[in-house]
């Protein structure tokens, strides 16, 4: 069964070490996401509709709000562990300004990319050392995040074509209809979404609807309000101390089963899990 191994969390987002032989649900993050396996069996993510490998050889890369599943080996014995990473890009933005356009949809030309031998050796090291140091200082973890990502996407990222790409961020906001329906998805988390309400808020047709949102967003309007429930429900772990099973019905679920089932379809570990494996980390001090 998957398990978190490890969650270091903050202002970068989030670096997990992963122990997957579970399927997981076509979802998305808002992050730029890079997966890199760290041991075992290789393996393959669904992204743009085809299998990307996952080998020592190999990263997959996601754009911010980039639909993928997680399509695993085949072979439920066949371990395979693996280093993913979920960066914030405004904290890239803080660091190198060209890297602002880290949220662009077509930031990553193409799914899956050979891993250099320096991305691999720093991958390496950063999965060790989650798995053996008991701490890791919030400073040194950003320096080796930051020169992670610029290890693996330097040569498969459109982060130097800044100007280009800044200039067209600005239309991928979208429709005034979409992102009203995405604002009231917000202010909502915690309520069962009716999409023929939401739609008529919107002044469409629920077929208009979904045809224009998924246009908009390249996601479906379930799967977009999953993706705001997840982090949502992230935050609330790592805020307090609230059990998981009031979260659940905080969340909207009807039972803390149901919670559980989504957490793990979506992140390939249990709310409980995830809240025993996180550390938060204190923001740096140093700007970076």
């Amino acid at each position: 069964m998957s398990a978190a191994i490890r969650i270091l969390q903050g202002k970068f987002g989030r670096v997990a070490l992963l122990d997957m032989n579970m399927l997981l649900v076509s979802h998305a993050h808002h992050h730029c996401h890079v997966l890199i396996k760290a041991f075992g069996a290789d393996t393959y993510f669904s992204v743009r509709g085809q299998p990307q490998p996952l080998t020592d050889d190999s990263a997959v890369l996601i754009n911010a709000w980039e639909p993928h599943s997680y399509s695993h080996n085949g072979a439920e014995v066949q371990r395979t562990v693996i280093l993913a990473l979920y960066i914030e890009p405004g904290w890239l933005a803080g660091i190198q300004q060209a890297l602002t356009v880290s949220a662009h949809p077509h930031f990553f030309q193409q799914p899956c990319v050979a891993l250099s031998p320096a991305a691999r050796k720093l991958a390496d090291a950063l999965a060790r050392d989650m798995l053996l140091m008991a701490e890791l200082p919030a400073t040194q973890l950003e320096e080796r995040l930051f020169q992670l990502m610029i290890a693996t996407i330097e040569h498969h990222s459109e982060w130097r074509s800044y100007q280009s790409l800044l200039g067209t961020l600005r239309q991928h906001h979208g429709d005034v209809r979409i992102r009203k329906a995405i604002s009231r998805m917000r202010e909502n988390i915690g309520q069962p979404v009716d999409m023929d309400v939401l739609a008529a808020e919107c002044g469409l047709s629920r077929a208009h609807f979904f045809e224009l949102f998924r246009k908009t967003t390249k996601l479906t309007p379930r799967v977009y309000a999953n993706v705001l429930r997840m982090e949502a429900a992230i935050a609330a772990l790592t805020a307090g101390e609230t059990p998981v099973a009031d979260l659940a019905y905080d969340m909207g679920f009807s039972a803390p089963g149901h919670f559980t089932r989504f957490f793990r379809e979506h992140l390939g570990t249990t709310p409980t899990e995830y809240r025993r494996v996180v550390d938060l980390l204190e923001p740096a001090k140093n700007g970076h």
